[in-house]
């Protein structure tokens, strides 16, 4: 079983092929045999995941295991509290409300540079939050944000369930412990008050990865 941690650049597709002749996750990856994590679209950049096991593959993606994705989102304005308490509450989208989010405001983060800058009117700052979300729809973050009246310039996921950029530098990858996400499950059900334990698979220690 591989897992590989990707940090997606901008402007790549997360597909392997593309008739446009669009860069693709196949000017990056050697390996031909796994298969991308859900989808991160092409003008956002971060953490990409993918594996040739498709339960493990389903455990990541799946919304109703919930596993939380982290993104830093840089956005026009300042958003108030109001705003923020709105994304935590959940917001409702043309499909329907969304989950609550986890949201505060950061500061810059020390990310690679863009190729190409973000526009920016120069007469509006723009200010940084960290969203952590449990579903997967199509641009949720960038339609979430626009929809508390505070576009997205700049989308980067640092985070899926357990696994994190952790120094991967724009188009780099490494294999990690596929085990982690079971593991997290695990402490997960413990800390809600247990599950079925007897189907749980047991992994084979606690070490950290990703």
């Amino acid at each position: 079983m591989s897992l590989i941690a990707f940090n997606k650049p901008f402007n790549v597709l997360t597909q392997f092929t593309d008739a446009a002749g669009r860069a693709t996750l196949a000017n990056y990856i050697a390996q031909r045999n796994v298969y991308p994590v859900g989808r991160l679209d092409r003008d956002s950049e971060g953490l990409v995941l993918l594996t040739d096991d498709g339960r493990l593959k389903q455990r990541l993606s799946d919304p109703r295991f919930k596993v939380p994705k982290t993104y830093w989102a840089q956005v026009e304005g300042e958003p108030t509290q109001a705003a923020l308490n709105l994304l935590r509450r959940g917001v409702t989208l043309s499909d329907g409300p969304t989950r609550p989010a986890l949201v505060r405001r950061i500061a810059g983060p020390r990310l690679w540079p863009r190729d190409p800058p973000i526009r920016f009117r120069k007469s509006i700052p723009t200010s940084w939050i960290e969203l952590v979300i449990t579903e997967g729809r199509n641009r949720q973050v960038r339609r979430m944000t626009a929809a508390v009246g505070y576009p997205t310039l700049r989308l980067v996921r640092v985070a899926i369930g357990p696994y994190r950029l952790d120094g991967l530098l724009p188009g780099e990858s490494r294999e990690v412990d596929s085990t982690l996400v079971e593991s997290a499950h695990d402490l997960e059900a413990q800390r809600r008050g247990g599950g079925d334990h007897r189907t749980r698979r047991k992994v084979s220690d606690g070490r950290r990865g990703g």
